[in-house]
């Protein structure tokens, strides 16, 4: 292939003379081409698929455009246009398309998905098999060879995946656990102990499944994130007429129309109407935020108000909500593969173990003249000794002292509503010293309540409330709700309001008793005959929200703000007793963030923070890897910082999708508490990891130097590895029956 990939990419636009540009995100799986004029779609389709496959691996690599051609690069995007003159960029149509499928793209990732559940299911067919064996050997049932049948039954099942792997490292010339396994297996069958074979494939395989599990879900695409975003758009052409188009349609200028309730499909500014737009989701902001002409709009946000009508500034596929999707994608590439301790040395162990065992059968054989193969019960043969050596070094309480305490600690984590996503997950915790929190939704309820309520002159407070309520009553405004929930739990007598008309952006108005009352912004006061009144009203605190209510003879305001879970503060407190320092990083205003620091006393504040800046602030925690980072959120802006974080936790009730997919650990009772709970429980599962290792390794050790230097009977070697390995299970269920942190 030529080394300049962007020779290819401008050949296929030289052969296409109706594309004028080509746009490439390879992290993001899109692709988009700039048009003119009508095209065959189905041909080019296929030659655009032949030559991204053949650029696919260059993409990151840095090349010079060819002569006439214009490179850019953007984050992850590339794009290279063609010649052409100065207002042809005006004239081009933006379409996208999808990646073309690969081997290693949709294809590799449903055969990742059948892998997990292959690979339990070997390992239940094992544990069944090898259950009917043990049954049948200890009590006797059926003829003498059906145990033996059912034993290597369940070896073969047990072992299969393992033999797989091990044939490809053979082929490489490596020699892994995978093959020990093995070995030791057919070793403990080769002088009678099937049970021990099977119990050591069993337990191996069903730790691999559920780490193939955990990787699965760990690495699932934002799929859940991409169907948040709308499919269709209304168009609102030059004659007025509305038209409704698929999303992918959509082109910069194009004049888009949203009603209330429907979602933003791009980034764009407002033309015409007033609306409130509920962008919690993208910047963590609980109140809603009013959009009138001239003000952004953001894809992924809902139109809570007025219809509105909008030109797009941004296609769909440039939008913050995707920007959001390739920020996740860049993340992932920050945060390092987990891998097991058992993996670390495995090769090393292997080699160590087939080693010794090889050269002590010809210790024992030539320099001890002990029969080679055929002895007694009084003086076993040297392979008989050779293989107790590598029954008592086989690793089967190793390899279970850490997936049996991550299981355990697993299972006591989900009855307390702590979901672990992987046992990555509970040992990276352990090591947490830095904690970041996002505030909406987390520290805080994310649900507006009502603070106080102030009239003007003062004491008529019980008549702002009953206006507030009747003039509210028929909106579905978050802060309606939140005024409408708490004045009906005041008891607050409900009145009936005449000639209701709502005000588009602003508020609401009607008559009470024949007297005029209306509710909303302050800049509904501002306009009217109270203007010069309104300018004198003293501004609420910044981390209020108002809304203003005007009666007969008197004027009033209701003051609303996102409650602080109760929980936050003892919570924070307990993680800083525990040595962890604590942050808060939220798209929200610098004054409510700090205001909300102040109350919690959190070590530090960071506020105003974009998605992207989220990340950013994330990296600079970890101090370039002498800190270790877990960040707590629930929200699609958090979704990117939980991703680039060393461990991600998300609200499990009101989390988004995209949060979710990231999260590692996931707080399914949306309780805040779970995040001291989940490190109490990661860092005891820690010591008993520690304690496993300890056993397991001191037992091999003791047990492998007396098999040497002594005669231990297969059955002491048996024993003492069947002891280290229920020591090992009864001191990681200790786990299974903790009480709560």
């Amino acid at each position: 292939m030529n080394a300049n990939w962007t020779e290819t990419l401008a050949e296929f636009l030289r052969n296409e003379p109706g594309v004028g540009a080509v746009r490439l995100d390879a992290g993001a799986r899109r692709v988009q081409l700039a048009t003119l004029g009508q095209i065959d779609v189905e041909a080019l389709r296929a030659r655009l698929d032949a030559t991204l496959a053949t650029i696919a691996a260059e993409l990151a690599k840095d090349a010079a455009a060819p002569a006439g051609f214009t490179l850019t690069r953007e984050g992850g995007v590339v794009q290279l246009s063609g010649p052409g003159c100065e207002t042809a960029p005006k004239l081009w149509r933006w379409k996208e398309y999808a990646w073309p499928a690969s081997e290693s793209g949709e294809a590799g990732d449903a055969h990742e998905e059948e892998d997990w559940r292959e690979l339990a299911a070997f390992a239940a067919t094992c544990g069944g098999l090898g259950l009917a064996g043990w049954a049948c050997s200890a009590f006797g049932w059926g003829p003498p060879w059906l145990a033996t049948a059912l034993f290597a039954g369940a070896l073969i099942a047990g072992g299969w995946d393992a033999a797989i792997d091990s044939w490809a490292n053979l082929r490489r010339g490596r020699l892994d656990i995978h093959f020990l396994m093995l070995a030791v297996a057919v070793g403990a069958a080769a002088i009678g102990a099937w049970s021990e074979a099977v119990l050591l494939l069993f337990l191996f395989s069903a730790s691999g499944a559920m780490e193939a599990f955990a990787n699965e879900r760990t690495h699932r695409e934002v799929d859940a994130l991409l169907k948040t975003a709308p499919k269709q758009a209304t168009l609102v052409g030059g004659d007025g007429l509305e038209r409704v188009v698929a999303v992918e349609e959509v082109g910069v200028g194009d004049l888009v129309r949203v009603r209330p309730g429907e979602a933003f499909c791009a980034d764009g500014v407002v033309e015409a109407g007033e609306s409130g737009a509920d962008e919690s989701a993208l910047t963590g902001e609980a109140a809603p935020v009013d959009k009138v002409k001239g003000d952004p709009v953001y894809s992924g946000t809902i139109n809570l108000g007025g219809t509105l009508d909008w030109r797009v500034v941004r296609l769909p596929s440039e939008s913050t909500l995707q920007k959001i999707i390739r920020l996740i994608h860049g993340a992932q590439k920050m945060r390092a593969p987990s891998q097991r301790f058992t993996d670390k040395f495995g090769t090393v162990y292997t080699y160590a173990v087939l080693g010794i065992s090889a050269a002590m059968f010809l210790v024992w054989w030539r320099a001890l003249g002990i029969e080679p193969w055929h002895g007694t019960p009084a003086a076993p043969s040297a392979f008989y000794r050779a293989m107790t050596l590598l029954v008592v070094m086989s690793p089967c309480a190793l390899v279970l002292s850490i997936p049996s305490a991550i299981l355990a600690a697993i299972a006591w984590g989900a009855r307390r509503g702590v979901l672990f996503r992987g046992g990555a997950a509970l040992e990276k915790l352990a090591g947490v010293n830095v904690i970041a929190l996002d505030k909406t939704g987390t520290l805080t309820t994310g649900e507006m309540v009502v603070e106080a309520y102030e009239s003007f002159p003062p004491g008529r407070e019980s008549e702002v409330m009953e206006l507030a309520l009747a003039l509210e009553a028929r909106s579905e405004h978050p802060l309606a709700r939140a005024i409408v929930r708490d004045a009906r739990a005041r008891g607050v007598a409900e009145r009936v309001i005449e000639g209701f008309e709502s005000l588009t952006g602003q508020g609401v108005r009607g008559r009470l008793g024949g007297a005029a009352v209306m509710l909303g912004r302050r800049e509904l006061l501002e306009k009217g005959p109270l203007k010069g009144w309104a300018e004198k009203l003293p501004n609420s605190a910044a981390e209020f929200s108002e809304v203003w209510v005007v009666g007969p003879g008197y004027l009033g305001r209701v003051l609303l703000k996102d409650a602080i879970r109760r929980e936050s503060a003892p919570v924070l407190e307990r993680l800083r007793r525990a040595g962890l320092r604590t942050v808060m990083l939220t798209g929200d205003r610098r004054a409510t963030a700090e205001a909300v620091g102040a109350e919690l006393g959190l070590d530090e504040v960071r506020a105003g923070l974009s998605p992207a800046q989220k990340v950013e602030s994330v990296t600079a925690l970890k101090d370039g890897g002498r800190r270790r980072v877990a960040m707590v959120g629930d929200g699609v802006n958090d979704a990117p910082s939980l991703a680039a974080a060393d461990v991600a936790i998300a609200m499990g009730a009101r989390g988004s999708d995209a949060a979710l997919e990231q999260a590692e650990i996931v707080l399914m009772n949306d309780r805040i508490e779970g995040v001291f709970t989940a490190l109490d429980l990661s860092r005891r599962a820690r010591a008993v990891i520690r304690q496993n290792l300890i056993i397991a390794l001191g037992v091999v050790a003791c047990m492998a130097l007396a098999t040497i230097f002594g005669r231990v009977p297969l059955a002491l070697g048996v024993t003492a590895h069947e002891g280290s390995t229920v020591l090992v299970c009864l001191n990681s269920l200790r786990l299974l029956f903790a009480k709560g942190a």
